[in-house]
């Protein structure tokens, strides 16, 4: 079965406060879910349409399992710590 990824990219952060509390709950949620940071904070260089947006991605070793920690009671107690903190556009991509 392909691996499940999260692919983040923040369009805004209006309180970084906010995002440092998102991501001191959100770490511990994603690793108790089988999630692995691959990739995370400001592009080094962007090329075509390319943003420069802080992004992430996250490695589960299912795409169910990927939907299911994102859905997660406490993946989601994290998020709530985004609301009027960040934007952001979160994808769950199948790998290949």
């Amino acid at each position: 079965m392909p691996r499940g990824y999260w692919v983040i990219e923040f369009r805004s952060v209006l309180n970084q406060a906010g995002v440092d509390r998102y991501a001191q709950v959100a770490g511990p949620a994603i690793r108790a879910h089988g999630g692995r940071v691959l990739v995370g904070g400001q592009p080094i260089a962007t090329f075509e349409v390319g943003l420069p947006l802080r992004a992430a991605v996250v490695e589960f070793d299912t795409l169910d399992l990927a939907l299911e920690a994102y859905r997660s009671a406490d993946y989601q107690a994290a998020v709530a710590h985004l609301s009027g903190a960040a934007e952001r556009d979160v994808r769950i991509v199948e790998g290949v």
